[in-house]
């Protein structure tokens, strides 16, 4: 088992476990605080078919509000219908939302028990290797507004982080790649782990991803501990994101494919303008590259990337870019130029 702790500038600290039989081990014995408007289960509608029987055993009569799969859904709508639920339920200060999911069901879960009565406290259950890895880590909740990812959000990190290895196994290797992105962006900050990815047999191995899941958490915890509202370090997980995001919105690919396609295309842009290790940042293209798999270039819509929220004003993209093993640099171009260079590393390295 693994556990570990991030504490807050509140005080508040969030519990992340690591090990298998977790969700029966941890939210059995909360069903009595569940029950009787002590708190609800947010799923989706996947999820909920697959572990419908698992939640009956061990949350019997909590509420379960089901939204309908898919990062389309991960909208203001969805949230104020949760809300409702929450409502409906009888859910109080002291109550407890259990959101058992992916990423968009952990982010939209967090950001209802965030508005709901000013907080309550949300208890993260991540069933992809992405919302293990990356997502329910931290405390970034939010619904997308507008065309833009993200864009309605707030800060509110859960009570507990429940991660259990057993959930891979039902995976589809489009979720396992998803997941995998997010690693290899970690693995670009953390050289130990990205040793790990590079000499990998076969990188979709649910078995050596699931070895290497604590590994990841341990690693962006320490991240977020130091800088939980993104105010400086925490600004290095947003590596490939400016693109990827971008790529996201107009491809339909998983988060974590485009994540990759970002940290390989922004290299190039890193190798141009910084002081940046060549060598290191062949090592990570080559290692993208195997992570992509058959996952195919899309064309490039670029203009998402202005409307990401790390820009600021004015006309310019922002990019936290690899330079070295363990090093990242912000680098700022205008959209022009951004738009261009990016076109050109696409055609080198495609």
């Amino acid at each position: 088992m693994k556990c570990f702790r991030i504490g807050e500038r509140e005080k508040r600290e969030s519990v992340i476990v690591c090990r298998k039989k977790v969700f029966s081990a941890a939210l059995a014995p909360l069903k009595e605080r569940l029950l009787n408007g002590g708190g609800i289960v947010f799923t989706d509608t996947n999820v909920h078919a697959l572990y419908r029987a698992s939640i009956e055993k061990y949350l019997g009569g909590v509420p379960v509000f089901a939204m309908p799969a898919g990062e389309e859904h991960k909208n203001a709508e969805t949230l104020f219908a949760l809300l409702g639920a929450m409502r409906e339920a009888g859910l109080r200060r002291d109550s407890l939302l259990v959101a058992l999911g992916g990423g968009v069901v952990g982010d939209v879960g967090g950001l209802a028990a965030a508005l709901y009565m000013r907080g309550i406290g949300c208890i993260q259950v991540p069933t992809t290797l992405l919302a293990q890895v990356d997502s329910s880590v931290g405390g970034k909740t939010a619904v997308d507004f507008g065309g833009v990812k993200n864009l309605i959000g707030a800060f509110h990190p859960p009570v507990r982080v429940l991660a259990d290895p057993v959930f891979l196994n039902t995976l589809p290797r489009r979720e396992l790649r998803s997941g995998l992105g997010e690693m290899v962006k970690h693995g670009a900050l953390c050289p130990s782990l990205f040793e790990k990815l590079e000499g990998a047999d076969d990188l979709l191995d649910p078995a050596f991803l699931a070895e290497l899941v604590p590994e990841n958490i341990a690693f962006k915890a320490s991240v977020v501990r130091r800088d939980p509202r993104e105010q400086g370090l925490r600004r290095c997980l947003n590596l490939g994101h400016t693109t990827g995001h971008a790529v996201e919105l107009s491809s339909g690919l998983s988060h974590g494919a485009c994540v990759l396609i970002g940290l390989l295309l922004e290299s190039v842009l890193s190798a141009r303008h910084l002081r940046a290790d060549e060598a290191f940042l062949e090592r990570l293209r080559a290692l993208c590259k195997r992570a992509l798999g058959e996952e195919k270039m899309p064309p490039l819509d670029l203009k998402g990337a202005l409307l990401d929220k790390k820009n600021g004003a004015g006309d310019g993209v922002t990019l936290a870019v690899p330079v070295a093993a363990g090093e990242y640099e912000l680098l700022r171009l205008p959209f022009g130029q951004y738009a261009r260079e990016i076109g050109e590393a696409m055609e080198t390295l495609c």
